[in-house]
């Protein structure tokens, strides 16, 4: 009877030794791996086709994380289903720090609302940092009617439905703010859904549609040459790169503030101390000058948060989406 009762406290010393052991060594090979970090080449997941504004950004950050790393940024991108399948694909690789994605506000934010998806924002990313936010420009073709907000809204209220606006699909930032115009204005307009931004700039320039609410690269030149009239922006406050273009507040149209914004997520179980490191590097980046110069260029501006402030973001901005989806009956085609 002695025996057995000395030899079990034994036998759980053991087992505690040994679990304890175990700990410190995956702490010690966590540690190991964030101090080698990176010692080979990090993959930067765009989950847009190349030449849009996801894609120029992520070239532009791979470039200055590649000087500052020391290894090079491999941008490899995955588009398709509105970006949902680029963050599938960032969300199945291994957690070491080595793969990383881009998220914006259709794939990491609208998207979960409007459909089941084979991944989550809360349980498969690590929300990293926000990284760009860029306000949309309501467009119209220069031989419209509309000078401005006011006539627009105008002719939209006298005619319902006969006003059209052009989309990238259901859920898209231009189809959200072209609900949010409708319901804070009290009009019925029409969407007309293409597969993407550049076709319906397109057909915007040919008079095919009568206004779209695009993000600024795609239309930015056509302003400036004078083939699009700007009527507001979609900014809580004028952009300092289109200073000339009014709010929708200015215009007449009270509250309607709809950014696109972009941000760096990592997948799940990703080690702190590699989190840590991006981070670190991220603070630095994004505050180089030519790094702000060269996104200012594609209309956005460069911006930086810790995690929780991005975690606090993505809230209000789910909460804010969730609600008008719920209220306009917006499905996923």
């Amino acid at each position: 009877m002695t025996t057995r009762a000395t030899s079990f406290p034994l036998l759980w010393r053991i087992a505690l030794t040994t679990l304890l052991a175990g700990w410190l060594s995956l702490w010690g090979a966590g540690q190991a791996l964030a101090q080698a970090f990176p010692n080979r080449p990090v993959r930067l997941i765009v989950t847009y086709p190349a030449g849009g504004s996801s894609d120029l950004m992520a070239r532009i950050m791979g470039q200055k994380l590649s000087e500052v790393w020391g290894q090079p940024v491999i941008i490899e991108s995955k588009p398709g289903a509105a970006g949902s399948i680029g963050m599938e694909f960032a969300a199945r690789q291994p957690a070491d720090g080595y793969t990383f994605v881009v998220g914006n506000l259709g794939p990491a934010g609208v998207n979960p609302l409007l459909t089941k998806l084979p991944y989550s924002m809360e349980r498969d990313f690590i929300a990293v940092a926000l990284t760009a936010v860029g306000p949309n420009i309501l467009v119209v073709p220069t031989a419209s009617p509309h000078k401005n907000l006011t006539d627009l809204l105008a002719a939209a209220r006298a005619k319902p439905n006969t006003v059209n606006f052009g989309t990238s699909g259901p859920g898209s930032m231009s189809h959200l703010a072209g609900e949010m115009i409708m319901r804070q204005a009290g009009v019925k307009m029409t969407g007309v859904p293409y597969k993407g931004g550049g076709q319906a700039v397109n057909d915007l320039l040919a008079g095919q549609i009568d206004m779209m609410v695009s993000d600024a690269l795609p239309v930015s030149q056509h302003i400036r040459t004078g083939r699009l009239r700007a009527l507001a922006i979609t900014s809580a406050k004028r952009s300092p790169m289109t200073p000339e273009i009014p709010t929708f507040a200015e215009a007449g149209l009270d509250g309607l503030v709809a950014n696109n914004w972009w941000g760096v997520f990592l997948p799940a179980g990703t080690p702190k101390a590699v989190v840590d490191n991006y981070v670190e590097v991220l603070n630095k980046i994004m505050v180089n000058p030519d790094l702000k110069e060269r996104f200012a260029g594609l209309g956005v501006e460069a911006t930086m948060s810790t995690p929780a402030e991005f975690r606090q973001f993505l809230a209000a901005e789910q909460a804010k989406y969730s609600k008008l989806i719920a209220d306009n009956n917006i499905k996923a085609e």
